[in-house]
């Protein structure tokens, strides 16, 4: 059944409105759990608070899970799924960009406009930090490019790169998990965080 634009079971224009009505919910969410704090999002760095690492870790394994067993019931053709091409260097190097910024700011790019959205002005400097960030790859680009486009291997699948089923990995992944579970509450106990 699925993907449903590439099996035009809708139209690309009803993706763009279940993208953005998704989106709307995901923020909602974040919001509700606390992710506005930079704070919270900053304690994952310090040892204080790490259910930044639980819900995304949750999240990875419930996409992984749906899509596993999805495509085990024929629900959907994960050969039409998009994955984004990989080129190592660049990935890398902006990881690095992205991780200091996050630990530097509090934020991510996702946390930082549903910050923004209840008005809180830390969140509104990142976001423009962001457009900054944007603004000078793009107008840089020319230079940047073939560094950019090195270490080019195509749509990875980390089950194809380690040579194991997509189930070992699912259950790989989920003991990953549960090992982070318990050293982030070993760490919230050894690092609490001080009220003031």
């Amino acid at each position: 059944m699925g993907p449903l634009v590439p099996q035009e079971i809708i139209g690309a224009n009803w993706n763009l409105f279940i993208a953005f009505a998704i989106g709307v919910g995901f923020g909602f969410v974040l919001e509700q759990a606390g992710f506005s704090s930079s704070r919270k999002l900053a304690g994952m760095f310090y040892g204080y608070d790490t259910v930044v690492l639980k819900v995304f870790f949750t999240g990875a394994i419930t996409a992984m899970l749906g899509l596993l067993f999805f495509s085990l019931f024929g629900w959907i053709d994960l050969n039409l799924v998009y994955v984004n091409p990989t080129f190592l260097g660049s990935a890398i190097v902006g990881g690095i960009i992205m991780g200091a910024g996050f630990i530097m700011g509090g934020f991510c790019p996702g946390t930082s406009v549903c910050a923004a959205a209840i008005g809180k002005v830390d969140a509104m400097v990142f976001i423009g930090g962001i457009f900054l960030g944007v603004f000078f790859f793009a107008e840089g680009y020319p230079l940047l490019k073939d560094f950019y486009m090195s270490g080019s291997y195509g749509p990875l699948k980390l089950h194809e790169v380690l040579g194991i089923s997509s189930g070992v990995l699912v259950l790989l992944v989920i003991i990953a998990a549960l090992g982070m579970f318990k050293l982030g509450e070993m760490a919230e106990k050894k690092w609490p965080r001080e009220e003031y």
